[in-house]
């Protein structure tokens, strides 16, 4: 198999190579690793070295031989050391075992070859940590590829992996799948399993899932690894068929809601994004289903207010959990300057300020919970840019402020964080792109726990408006 080979397959087409013997596991390692050394040193997207040969995974597995990587957060590794994108955890902490989705992907076949660059304890919609340097957008080498899953949407854009491991607490597989041109998956909250290690990540709104470049992908990978692990908070119905299923069905008759005004942030929306969502409402009507222009009543300042309660907190809690475990003094030798300010900002909060965060929460939930009692999907931009200069999210930054850095954060990104907090799914797909030839993401979000009828529609749209053919000039 030549590299050029392994480029046009997705993860669902190598597996089918491999399980027929037509390719060999080691013919497509050895293809993967010639692409990830020639896109590697322009993106900056590998953490350390890669490993010397995959992590254990079951040979028999659904996407046995198909190469992975996992972002250097959250879901985690036996053995593999884990940074988090921050100086305060040096070259990383070895993982004592693996997480419970970890496993899952071990017994899916994914061959593990590396760790991808995340910004500083996630908290940014870029990826230009100060410990490692910024990755580079692969469409335009000088953009983002946004955050925090910005190292593995780069390669897998790139085409150098096929998939890759993201986590999304209020945006962060769904914005890097925009900039980057894939499909970007944020599952229900409790759909993949946050344990051992997490109840609830980001008081419930952080979701473990991956990156991939077709619907196809999304939904086969979902299959495989969603489901209740013993001590998980929830435990959702299973689907009424495999997801994979769902992208051949085509979906039903559907109540399409329309919105391109930001739910939070209160960030302008850039023309571009607004006229890419337009478009694919157009192709929907075509298609037979009903659109109209609506939106969920929310209070957005009281969003806003309680959404940084919740991530400043939690960042709180991180850095004085991982400084005290490591004995180090946080501080701006260890910590950039906007992540030491929202810590800082962060212990000031007090259980009241938490409850009354909460409170928030439940009535946007509801609030959104009635409004898809009218309307099937909601139809927005997954940005409000297609993308970023990498500086402009400068998360070392000592001018802002822990409300100041939020802010700067979510008027790049103000229709990404209400499906966090009210658990919905959400996906991204590429549906647009610029004269510059940049991708644009247009977001899809359905009512909790139903993956289902997301992806059938996804799949109906990667079909009316394929990407596939739309290829970044590095790669």
């Amino acid at each position: 198999m030549t590299p050029n080979e392994y480029a046009e397959l997705d993860a669902t087409g190598l597996a089918a190579l491999m399980s027929k013997g037509e390719v060999s596991a080691e013919e497509v390692r050895a293809a993967a690793t010639t692409a990830l050394d020639v896109v590697g040193p322009r993106l900056n997207a590998i953490i350390g070295e890669r490993f010397a040969s995959p992590l254990d995974h079951d040979p028999d597995g659904p996407f046995a031989g198909v190469p992975f990587a996992i972002k250097d957060l959250i879901v985690h590794a036996a053995g593999v050391p884990q940074a988090a994108g921050s100086r305060l955890l040096g070259e990383g902490v070895p993982m004592p075992a693996d997480t419970h989705l970890m496993a899952r992907f071990r017994r899916a076949g994914l061959a593990t070859l590396a760790r991808t660059a995340t910004p500083e304890l996630g908290f940014n919609a870029t990826t230009e940590p100060v410990a490692t340097g910024p990755v580079h957008n692969p469409w335009d080498t000088t953009r983002s590829p946004g955050g925090s899953s910005g190292g593995s949407a780069a390669l897998v854009a790139a085409r150098a992996l096929p998939v890759a491991h993201a986590n999304d607490g209020g945006g962060s597989i769904r914005i890097p799948a925009a900039a980057c041109g894939l499909v970007g998956l944020k599952p229900s909250q409790g759909r993949t399993s946050p344990g051992p290690d997490y109840a609830d990540p980001l008081l419930g709104m952080g979701v473990e899932f991956v990156v991939t470049r077709t619907v196809r992908d999304a939904a086969g990978l979902l299959d495989e690894v969603h489901g209740y692990e013993p001590g998980d908070r929830y435990l959702l119905p299973d689907p009424p068929r495999p997801y994979a299923e769902e992208v051949g069905r085509g979906s039903r008759p559907l109540r399409v809601a329309l919105c391109t005004t930001p739910f939070t942030g209160g960030g302008a929306v850039d023309p571009r994004c607004t006229a890419a969502t337009e478009a694919v409402a157009g192709t929907l009507e075509g298609m037979g289903h009903g659109v109209e222009v609506a939106a969920p009543d929310l209070d957005a300042a009281a969003f806003d207010a309680a959404n940084l309660v919740a991530w400043t907190s939690f960042l709180a809690d991180g850095v004085d959990v991982l400084a005290g475990a490591l004995g180090v003094e946080p501080g701006l030798d260890v910590l950039e300057a906007a992540t030491l300010a929202c810590a800082e900002y962060g212990r000031t909060l007090t259980a009241g300020d938490l409850f009354a965060a909460d409170r928030v929460f439940n009535a946007t939930r509801r609030a959104v919970a009635g409004f898809h009692q009218r309307y099937d999907v909601v139809l927005t931009p997954t940005m409000n840019v297609p993308n970023t200069a990498l500086g402009h999210l400068d998360q070392n930054d000592p001018s802002r402020d822990a409300r100041g850095w939020y802010d700067h954060i979510f008027a790049t990104a103000g229709f990404t964080a209400l499906s966090n907090s009210t658990g919905n799914p959400a996906i991204s797909l590429p549906l647009g792109r610029t004269a510059e030839g940049w991708p644009v993401g247009v977001q899809v979000m359905a009512p909790y726990g139903d993956e289902s009828t997301l992806l059938a529609l996804a799949a109906d749209l990667e079909r009316a408006m394929p990407w596939a053919g739309h290829r970044p000039p590095t790669g």
